[in-house]
């Protein structure tokens, strides 16, 4: 049996009061903060231990590139496990992306150590090595030049000797080093990156995030209700948005004419295609929520 969508408790209270109290266009990165800071998700994959995160991109049809995402895994590890669940410490939004962080945003943010290099340096020539070098150099007596030799010599194995211990003692640290930043990154949370490919679009509400994520995150809770859209008019299909329900989209595009399910892993995404006058839509629903559409001529 297929979940239904969902959003906790305290996130539907804020989009209530958003479908009654502000419409559209009134949402800013303050509203996104009052929706989601503090509360708890599930996430539905496997989130790599670093502030990169994973990009989202809500206009593509392939909304996250998995060659990317794969590498990110392998390299960084997993630092929240698929079907596990963290708090949102933080929504930003900047000019082409809104950063969705979870549980610290992943390591790697300002004032983590991410380096496994540990600096030793060698011992230098002593002044002594250097004097001896001088006297070897210009010293006529063979014997004496013999004794300088060999006492360069002695302070050469010491130095060198010194310098090995000083290589093995740099390994060891870099090695505790490499664990405890591999430790901090499975500990220091993930985010995701819902990019956009000019900027942000105006209006930005919690529905339109959570229509972006839908596919990799679960809100709990109970679903949104959203007021019903116009119908669209005779020449062509317009209010059709990502994040309206599929109730909504039906009551907009009537019935569809074709209807299938595929899985991504483990969602199960329903395609229902629609015709619109001389136009056809297909539309992709998860958990009965709009998560992409394509419109095409019929």
């Amino acid at each position: 049996m297929t979940a239904r969508f969902a959003v906790p408790a305290g996130i539907f209270a804020v989009l209530t009061a958003f479908v009654i109290s502000a419409p559209a266009a009134a949402q800013d990165e303050n509203a996104l903060k009052a929706a989601f800071e503090g509360h708890r998700v599930t996430v539905r994959i496997d989130m790599p231990g670093t502030s990169d995160g994973v990009d989202v991109r809500p206009e593509s049809k392939r909304g996250i590139d998995f060659d990317d995402y794969k590498n990110a895994l392998k390299r960084h590890g997993t630092a929240i496990h698929g079907g596990d669940s963290a708090t949102v410490t933080l929504i930003k939004v900047k000019k082409d992306l809104i950063e969705f962080q979870l549980g610290g945003g992943g390591f790697g943010t300002f004032g983590d150590d991410t380096s496994t290099s540990v600096y030793m340096p060698h011992k230098d020539k002593t002044e002594r090595e250097k004097s001896l070098e001088r006297l070897i150099k210009d010293e006529p007596d063979r014997e004496r030049r013999h004794r300088y030799e060999r006492e360069l010599d002695d302070l050469r194995d010491r130095r060198e000797r010194e310098n090995r211990r000083i290589d093995v003692e740099k390994e060891r640290a870099e090695e505790i080093k490499k664990e405890r930043v591999a430790e901090n990154r499975l500990r220091g949370g993930s985010r995701f990156n819902i990019r956009y490919d000019d900027r942000v679009p105006a209006g930005m509400r919690p529905e339109d995030v959570i229509a972006a994520l839908a596919e990799y995150v679960d809100f709990g809770g109970a679903a949104p209700t959203m007021a019903p859209p116009p119908p669209p008019p005779a020449g062509g299909v317009t209010g059709l948005r990502k994040g309206m329900t599929r109730v909504d989209a039906e009551r907009m595009l009537g019935a569809a004419a074709e209807s299938s399910q595929h899985r991504q892993g483990d969602i199960v995404v329903t395609t229902l295609v629609f015709v619109v006058g001389d136009e056809k839509v297909t539309a992709d629903f998860v958990e009965d929520v709009l998560v992409r559409y394509t419109i095409s001529s019929k």
